[in-house]
């Protein structure tokens, strides 16, 4: 019996790594990336001095960010203060436990999945909330304020959308949904919600052109402007590791996951995963490209189309895609 849970504890280990180390790569070279994909199009070099293209950059990050020191406000909550980056770098590792790469290719695959994911969205706020209120500042109290309200009010519509996609597939496995897709993916019946679904991507995440919480000019940076090092690292991580999570999460629920695009060859020689990973960085290429393009909202737009734009449309749609599904008796066998 001691044996077997060994095994067992071995084997969840290894399957967690196998998860992890990868997604930390992708992490790493996600900066890099951004960094030339944003000076191609604003027709400048970018990295290309550290290594082969600039390759070795991350690693130089990675070691600048390792080698400084870590310096703790006077007055600062100081276990609060070290716990804020480390609670939001870990809730961005940990929900990748149930994110299927390939047809029941996950750490947990759960029959609630994507209950799972809601708790792990809805604790990340608690990271920005604790890192502003234990730097003992006005400003970064004031960013972690508004990222909070920002993350809120953007988890609300993307609850409905994601209701949306639940009743079209009548089950909270995360597999299922993909495998409910063989046929037609969401994003085309239902497109509105897949683009109401990828622009709260990008204010949940923080970035551009809603990265207010980051308001350099109103707030100096926000609610990590007292942090240095690898606490500031952490939280660095923690963002690109929440869009990597948000684009495994659109490629899932409007894209078919590892599913190939065709039914047919040579679209179907390629492996489930090879799939899943070019959907996924497809979805990172537009959070570059978005950055790159639009200008940063104001406060006061942001909440107006969080509230008074995509709330009404999610909703309305929600009803309509209920109605339909009623109407016309396709209501999957477990909500008929």
């Amino acid at each position: 019996m001691f044996w077997q849970d060994v095994t067992t504890l071995s084997l969840t280990v290894l399957e967690a790594l196998a998860i992890l180390v990868p997604v930390l790569l992708c992490v790493a070279y996600a900066t890099y990336a951004e960094r030339r994909v944003l000076a191609a199009m604003q027709s400048r070099k970018g990295p290309n001095v550290v290594g082969a293209f600039g390759l070795m950059q991350p690693f130089a990050d990675a070691a600048k960010m390792l080698l400084k020191e870590t310096i703790i406000p006077a007055g600062a909550n100081r276990a609060l203060f070290l716990a804020g980056p480390m609670l939001t770098f870990i809730l961005a590792m940990v929900a990748w436990a149930v994110i299927p790469v390939n047809n029941h290719w996950a750490v947990a695959d759960i029959n609630v999945g994507i209950l799972y994911l809601f708790a792990i969205s809805s604790l990340g706020v608690y990271g920005i909330i604790i890192a502003g209120w234990a730097s003992n500042s006005k400003y970064a109290f004031l960013g972690a304020l508004r990222s909070a309200a920002q993350m809120v009010s953007y988890e609300v519509s993307m609850g409905f959308v994601i209701v949306c996609v639940l009743l079209c597939v009548g089950s909270l496995n995360l597999n299922d949904i993909v495998l409910a897709q063989k046929t037609i993916w969401f994003c085309v019946p239902l497109f509105p919600m897949f683009v109401i679904f990828f622009i709260s991507t990008l204010a949940e995440t923080g970035r551009a052109p809603f990265d207010l919480p980051e308001g350099e000019s109103e707030i100096v940076a926000g609610f990590f402007v007292e942090y240095s090092s690898m606490s500031f690292g952490l939280f660095f991580l923690g963002e690109y590791a929440n869009m990597f999570l948000m684009s495994s999460l659109t490629t899932i629920l409007f894209l078919g996951g590892w599913l190939s695009p065709l039914p047919f060859a040579p679209f179907t020689w390629v492996p489930g995963p090879i799939w899943f990973l070019l959907k996924v960085f497809l979805c990172i290429f537009m959070f570059f490209w978005v950055r790159a393009t639009f200008p940063r909202y104001r406060y006061d737009q942001l909440m107006r189309l969080g509230w008074k734009v995509f709330l009404p449309i999610s909703l309305f749609w929600l009803v309509l895609t209920a109605s339909f599904l009623f109407a016309f008796h396709l209501l999957p066998h477990k909500l008929a």
